[in-house]
């Protein structure tokens, strides 16, 4: 689900490092013998129902300061605990999993409460109602919806090549997709998309539905309706994709690629642009695998994908799936050993993440829409000359992290023989630490280079450093590690505790003539 701008603004002014535990998801074809617990106890199950109700329960706009959970991840992890949950839980659970359709006995307000329209495209159907506050503001809205939805499926299915969704045939609609319009913006909802059933001889594979807002009135949402509904169109259907590959697959994964598919559908929307502030772009020293209901990390860091498909072809994104699906012939690896994989023939995990690291400090000429992105945070900035000739910089990095040390000489340094030395301790190469200097030169240049370092971590670099030769330098310290204790309960690949965060990295810069 996309974030609304309201939850947006929360995961602003909250601290991206408070990293509290997610609950652990069960198999949604466990045996029905799996013992389970009554609310009250320690019951992860329990809690994911929890996460169910506040996804979609009521909320005034200067009361939203609550992190909303994400509605599609909070169902697809409800779905995934149904089998463990008391009788009187489960019966709640199929109210929240339930479609609109199915009525209006769902206390969350999720059912339509008059009957519904149906109109079919080639491979999807829509569904609305003509009255009640769910309705569309007219007939030919509910026809763009469902023309949208059409060029969505022709795009990601057709054109990029991803799986189509599992078909079911228990609805009237039979193989064809649902897709239903319902008002969501009350709850500062855009849409969702919710699984239904496992597809036989899997396990994590499932067919699903999609739900939108019946109009996303710019009163609601902030922008042009039509805007709106693309981005979302694109967002939501890809999440429906997703569940054909494996619906139980880590969070940051789903969130960063549908939210990268907002900008290969609508690349004119920029509507994306909002999480940019709280991915890798801005916040490097946050892992790129974060992913937690009070950030909005994992929508922001679509800018990975955008990275790795401008140089290696957007199908990079699909391989990934592939290597991450549960299906027969499918890769069935977790997210980012999925990832290692398709980069493997590709120059590797830690040299495509190092050298991706370094680009987000000069976004703006790295990225093709980069000058209307948020800059970077820098860890240290340093102005060198004759009379500061040195600086040490201390710094811990997490895990598929990074940290930017910035250096600028001063007026003191004009002649061309000045250059500054800069000594790297970093962790072990077999451990991540990895480090990468761009240099701009008084002419405007770039000049881009890894950092050698050997199997210690250290390593030595200079370059020319006066007024007259350069205008800045940003060096980069990356910690590649992607080692996991899987199955810990936290929000990381996996569910897994990291083995090499909070590295400590150390420069020493020396201005020398």
């Amino acid at each position: 689900m996309r974030r609304s701008l309201a939850a947006v603004l929360v995961a602003l002014a909250t601290t991206v490092t408070a990293l509290p535990a997610l609950a652990p998801t069960a198999d949604a074809s466990a045996p029905a013998a799996i013992p389970r617990t009554t609310p009250g106890q320690d019951d992860p199950a329990h809690d994911a129902l929890q996460r169910a109700v506040r996804a979609f329960a009521p909320a005034q706009r200067e009361k939203a300061a609550t992190a909303r959970p994400d509605a599609t991840l909070a169902l697809r992890d409800l779905f995934d605990a149904r089998g463990r949950l008391s009788d009187d839980d489960q019966r709640q659970a199929d109210r929240l999993l339930a479609r609109p359709t199915d009525g209006a006995a769902d206390p969350y307000q999720n059912g339509y409460s008059v009957p519904a329209t149906r109109k079919c495209a080639r491979k999807v159907c829509l569904h609305w109602v003509t009255s009640t506050a769910d309705a569309p503001p007219s007939t030919a809205w509910a026809m763009k919806s469902l023309g949208m939805m059409s060029k969505v499926w022709k795009y990601e299915v057709g054109r990029l090549g991803y799986r189509k969704p599992p078909a079911d045939r228990r609805h009237p609609s039979g193989p064809k997709f649902d897709v239903y319009l319902k008002e969501l913006g009350n709850q500062f909802i855009y849409g969702y998309c919710a699984p239904e059933y496992v597809v036989p001889g899997t396990r994590r594979v499932a067919s699903g539905f999609c739900v939108l807002d019946n109009d996303f009135a710019q009163a609601q949402f902030g922008a042009p309706p039509l805007t709106s509904l693309r981005v979302t169109a694109a967002h939501e259907f890809f999440h429906a994709i997703q569940f054909g590959y494996d619906f139980r697959e880590d969070t940051w994964l789903m969130e960063s690629t549908a939210t990268w598919m907002e900008e290969q559908f609508a690349d004119s929307a920029n509507d994306n642009r909002r999480y940019l502030p709280y991915g890798q772009v801005a916040q490097p020293q946050v892992s790129l695998d974060l992913s937690q209901p009070n950030s909005s990390a994992q929508y922001g860091n679509w800018a990975f994908w955008e990275y790795l498909s401008r140089r290696h072809g957007r199908s990079v994104v699909q391989k990934v799936w592939k290597q991450a699906g549960a299906y027969r012939g499918a890769g069935r690896r977790d997210s980012t050993p999925a990832l290692r994989a398709v980069l493997r023939k590709r120059g590797g995990f830690e040299k495509v993440f190092t050298a991706y690291a370094a680009a987000n400090a000069i976004a703006a000429r790295a990225y093709p829409e980069g000058k209307a992105w948020p800059a970077a945070r820098a860890a240290a900035k340093l102005t060198l000359g004759r009379s500061a000739r040195r600086a040490v910089v201390r710094t811990r990095v997490d895990h598929m992290a990074a940290k930017h040390v910035v250096f600028r000489p001063d007026t003191s340094l004009k002649g061309r023989k000045w250059r500054l030395r800069v000594a790297i301790t970093a962790p072990r190469r077999a451990v991540g630490g990895r480090a990468y200097l761009i240099v701009k030169t008084a002419r405007g240049k770039w000049v881009k280079r890894p950092v050698a370092l050997n199997r210690r971590g250290r390593g030595v670099t200079s370059f020319s450093f006066s007024r007259r030769t350069a205008r800045s330098a940003v060096l980069t310290l990356v910690n590649t590690s992607t080692r996991f204790r899987c199955h810990q309960n936290q929000p990381f690949t996996c569910a897994g505790t990291p083995r090499a965060d909070n590295r400590l990295f150390t420069v020493k810069a020396t201005v020398r003539r």
